[in-house]
């Protein structure tokens, strides 16, 4: 988004150390702010653990909320690469010698930071294939290689999960499967499990933090006016100009965005893509050289993260490539729109 000029509002300093303050080797019930808040703060300082939003069910027993958490961490982990293998950027699709030569670098790679050989290989080939898994894990081994993966993956030294949970008072059994099933997590992942909710799932076992919700990013232009105007590209972007210019005389992109708002739910804090067509599920970001920032690099990671999980494909594209070949990024975006809408065609006619 390169050319706005961002500004926060008063108290992040204090957002920040309320953070810090949450333990991350234990369960705790925070108060007074959205798992996605959390999230979304955690991303925008880089001393503080990598946050992942996880929303199980709690209606079965210990065992099934422990495993429906980590299929969820497993596929964050696998959109994660390159980020915890960055041998795997390198290699060239997954057929023939790469699946070999995934398999070797994540072995030798696991041998570096003291991570199961046989989990972070299966782990790489399947982030690499799609393919499903061939091993059988434990459990045990399954929690604590993916929470060190996805810690590598965002660069941070530590994971916490972020758990939405809300429960009835009289309700005990699914009020013992939220705490136990929590409790082991972090145990066995050793991670920190943060669930938020109006009340406490186990106030007896669970110590409870109020926090106040995270400061929201104003952004301003340097004559301090509004810096976006939703549904047209950036009045200071010459980048965002550039590839309108270029869009706007395709027949294909009807239905594009600008600086428009994706919200799901009112409990999630709002993405703001730069380009967003809503019906195929894609979002444009084009990025600027504060994009190579540690905070920044974290951040998008989780947006993309984020979006992916809800069926978003994300492109990004350096300023400088728009500029360099602003026709070249045009074909690639058409090319995964009219993917897009193939595949939605074809749904709707096999429904």
């Amino acid at each position: 988004m390169g050319d706005a000029i961002t500004t926060l509002r008063d108290g992040e300093a204090a957002w920040h150390d309320r953070l810090a303050s949450v333990p991350t080797d234990r369960v705790v019930h925070l108060s007074g702010v959205s798992a996605e808040d959390i999230a979304t703060a955690a991303a925008r300082f880089s001393d503080l653990p990598a946050a992942v939003v996880v929303t199980p069910s709690a209606a079965g027993s210990v065992a099934a909320f422990v495993a429906e958490v980590l299929d969820a961490l497993d596929t964050v982990a696998r959109r994660l690469l390159p980020g915890w293998l960055p041998e795997a950027d390198e290699l060239d699709g997954p057929q023939g010698a790469a699946l070999a030569a995934i398999r070797a670098v994540a072995i030798e790679r696991a041998r570096v930071v003291g991570c199961s050989s046989t989990f972070l290989a299966d782990l790489a080939e399947r982030a690499l294939t799609g393919r499903p898994s061939r091993a059988r894990l434990r459990p045990e081994l399954r929690a604590s290689g993916l929470a060190r993966v996805i810690a590598t993956g965002f660069r941070r030294g530590r994971l916490v999960l972020t758990m939405p949970i809300e429960t009835e008072p009289g309700d005990p059994p699914v009020r013992d499967v939220v705490v136990a099933g929590a409790e082991w997590l972090a145990d066995r992942g050793r991670l920190g499990v943060w669930l938020t909710g109006t009340e406490s799932p186990g106030p007896e076992r669970i110590g409870t933090l109020h926090l106040v919700p995270v400061p929201q990013e104003t952004a301003v232009t340097s004559s301090g006016e509004a810096a976006t105007v939703v549904g047209r590209p950036h009045p200071r972007s010459t980048v965002e100009a550039a590839l309108e210019a270029v869009l706007a005389r395709q027949e294909w992109a009807y239905g594009r965005i600008w600086n428009g708002t994706y919200q799901p739910t009112l409990v999630r804090s709002p993405i703001r893509p730069d380009l967003l067509w809503p019906a195929e599920r894609v979002v444009v970001e084009l990025d600027g050289l504060e994009h190579c920032r540690p905070e920044q690099y974290d951040t998008d990671r989780v947006r993309d993260v984020r979006l992916q999980l809800d069926g978003y494909a994300v492109l990004r594209f350096t300023n400088a490539r728009v500029k360099h070949d602003v026709h070249a990024v045009a074909a690639q975006i058409e090319h995964l729109i009219r993917t897009r809408r193939h595949d939605m065609t074809k749904g709707q006619q096999g429904g």
